[in-house]
């Protein structure tokens, strides 16, 4: 058992709101400069819809994350190491700029030094890359609540896989339910980003699982563009290096949350350290799909157990952080309570941002669902508990996300937290006193009234150090004896080493 830590982060999609604080103050903070324009480390997105960049998630076209072969071994689905060589003055499957967007700003001039006129002047799009004039055409959030059509919804991949009839719904206008789904850098236990840089320049922080980009080794191959399924590494056209997010590391280390995760409107980032064992990582993601949700899971440590404090011990991992891991609401929503899951386990790359599926527009039409099948007249919450596959935003789609296609992971997800719903609504309607009829339906979701409360709590009323869990950073766990120990030369990573150099 090879012990390591990750600092890991979930969203809670039953709260994201699409407001875009976070994107907006992850903009700020790391992306407003020359090259950086059309970069969005951070970025919400509606779904169903195509995404940013545009269908990011059809790895048959961009050759994303990891493949398996019949052996059990995993290979990149971009190209083999022949393959790197001869693709590496020219990438077929290279992300253009069109299918992100051309940044652009406005000739604000033109508003104050038109000359008197008929018409109203008129601020022309600029772009910021050509400075010249363009029409806009798309951009991060272009399908933001599917931009009052159904076309972003017709072209999601993930919609591909559906049923017919499923799909069909789905793509009616005056069906189509959506929901936001919040995107960052996975920070991942197998990159693929880091397995496809010929140069070595991406790495892997040991004492937290960061994934980094030393810019000084960076040669701008842009193979860690392709190889990411994600798409969260970019190139930066000014400074021909190549970018990502950095997960707010010099923030966490001073104590404070990332800032996509600190403006949080919805409140529903939780961030805390995961313990797993390095040992696994290979066989977990060459397992069969079917498998592979529960091969990560496998892999994460219970910071409780004797011989997991003891493995961590012996690979340096200091005490603070054993408590940190034991005070994590990642650990409690992915491992005890078995709700949160990460996005497209089937990339392999074993993806360290959760997700708690939306159970809202789940709900909110199953009801009326019954009653137009003259199911039921009034439906019970226990009618609606037994027929989540009535639904507007499908079983389906969901489990397309986050459980490679397996429904019944989140049949049971949905459950639990319907189950938690029911129970504080029917303890409120009660006075506190709970009947043997909801007892049974929380343990039919397994689950007891502990565990229920507790769910309740973390999801509704968090304090903030509730929500983020962060532990206490020590200079020897990752910065060489500089001159300046807070300085790391202006670029991301450098100054910063791949392995502690004196425990954690």
């Amino acid at each position: 058992m090879r012990v390591r830590a990750q600092m890991s982060m979930m969203f809670h999609l039953d709260k994201c709101i699409g407001c875009h604080t976070c994107s907006v103050a992850c903009k700020n903070l790391w992306t407003d400069r020359p090259g950086a324009e059309y970069m969005w480390w951070n970025n919400v997105e509606t779904r169903p819809g195509t995404g940013y960049p545009t269908g990011w998630e059809d790895q048959d076209h961009y050759k994303g994350g990891w493949k398996s072969d019949d052996n059990g071994k995993i290979d990149l689905r971009l190209q083999s190491k022949g393959g790197a060589l001869a693709n590496l003055f020219f990438n077929p499957v290279l992300p253009q700029l069109e299918d992100y967007y051309d940044p652009y700003t406005h000739k604000y001039s033109d508003l104050f030094d038109a000359p008197a006129g008929d018409d109203q002047p008129t601020a022309i799009p600029i772009s910021l890359i050509t400075g010249q004039p363009t029409e806009i055409k798309s951009g991060p959030n272009w399908d933001d609540d599917l931009g009052g059509s159904d076309i972003y919804a017709r072209n999601d991949v993930s919609l591909a896989d559906l049923d017919p009839g499923v799909r069909a719904q789905m793509q009616e206008i005056e069906q189509v339910v959506f929901n936001y789904l919040p995107r960052i850098c996975n920070h991942c236990l197998n990159p693929a980003c880091v397995g496809a840089c010929p140069s070595g320049a991406i790495y892997k922080r040991g004492e937290d699982g960061i994934v980094l980009v030393n810019e000084d080794k960076c040669r701008a191959w842009r193979m860690c563009v392709s190889a990411c399924p994600y798409k969260k590494v970019y190139y930066n056209w000014s400074s021909g290096k190549s970018e990502k997010c950095i997960l707010c590391f010099p923030r966490m280390e001073t104590g404070q949350a990332p800032a996509c995760a600190h403006s949080c409107v919805g409140r529903i980032r939780y961030m805390g350290v995961l313990l797993y064992d390095a040992d696994k990582i290979e066989s977990a993601a060459a397992v069969p799909d079917d498998q592979l949700v529960a091969a990560q899971l496998d892999m994460i440590l219970d910071p409780n157990d004797p011989m997991v404090i003891e493995a961590a011990h012996e690979s340096g991992i200091a005490d603070d952080w054993l408590d940190a891991a034991r005070r994590s609401p990642i650990y409690q929503f992915v491992k005890v309570w078995g709700i949160a899951l990460p996005l497209h386990p089937e990339f392999r790359t074993m993806a360290m941002m959760f997700y708690v599926p939306p159970l809202s527009p789940v709900i909110s039409t199953i009801e009326n669902e019954l009653v137009r099948l003259n199911i039921s007249d009034e439906p019970e919450d226990f009618e609606m508990f037994d027929n989540l596959d009535l639904a507007r935003l499908p079983v389906q789609y969901l489990a397309n996300l986050f459980s490679v296609q397996n429904e019944e992971i989140i049949r049971q997800i949905l459950r639990k937290m319907y189950a938690v719903r029911i129970f504080k609504r029917r303890e409120s309607l009660s006075e506190g006193s709970v009947d043997d009829a909801t007892r049974k339906l929380l343990a039919s979701a397994g689950l007891d009234q502990a565990q229920a409360e507790a769910i309740y709590k973390l999801t509704t009323v968090p304090k903030f150090d509730e929500r983020f869990v962060l532990p206490p950073y020590h200079r020897e766990m990752s910065i060489e004896e500089l001159d300046d120990p807070l300085s790391y030369k202006g670029t991301v990573g450098v100054g910063y080493i791949q392995e502690p150099k004196r425990g954690w």
